[in-house]
């Protein structure tokens, strides 16, 4: 499957190739480099089977469905849940995938509720997880999801209403 990234195709060993290179060189350039070492990109694949966070990580995940992007999102060392299930549960937390999917009105023709939408993502989505060691701290999490945020686009991330 292609993924489109500055009007180009890409295919998902060159968008994990992209990934990883804007971490390096966006990194490199505020003067903290992080290290490849440091970092793992992993295509969880569709259908795909969520893996909690290993001890001593912290992660950003990226949804995409259809070569869109959905949900870029992150989970501190400490935030296991969010990592690993609450983005399949509409009702577990403020702010998931599985809500915004739900209350997206413009979706048609795809047979979702509340009681398979969980399943529906893990069956039709693709997910990539970016695992970093937690001892990078905190604001490298932030900085990587951001820039992936402004990169990406996705469609389930900030307001509508403010963009």
């Amino acid at each position: 499957m292609g993924y489109e990234i500055g009007g180009e195709m890409m295919d998902i060993e060159d968008l994990i190739r992209d990934l990883s290179e804007t971490i390096l060189k966006l990194s490199t350039i505020l003067g903290k480099p992080i290290n490849k070492e440091s970092f793992e990109i992993i295509d969880r694949g569709v259908p795909h089977k969520p893996v909690p966070l290993p001890i001593g990580k912290m992660g950003v995940y990226m949804f995409l469905y259809k070569g869109s992007f959905l949900k870029i999102g992150k989970a501190g060392p400490k935030s296991n849940a969010r990592f690993f299930s609450q983005h399949y549960n509409p009702n577990s937390a403020r702010s998931t995938l599985a809500a915004s999917i739900l209350s997206d009105k413009t979706i048609d023709g795809i047979n979702i509720t509340e009681s398979n939408i969980g399943d529906w993502i893990k069956e039709n989505c693709n997910r990539i997880d970016i695992l970093l060691d937690a001892d990078l701290g905190i604001f490298a999490l932030e900085l990587i999801e951001a820039a992936l945020h402004y990169k990406f686009e996705p469609l389930y991330e900030g307001f509508i209403t403010q963009r």
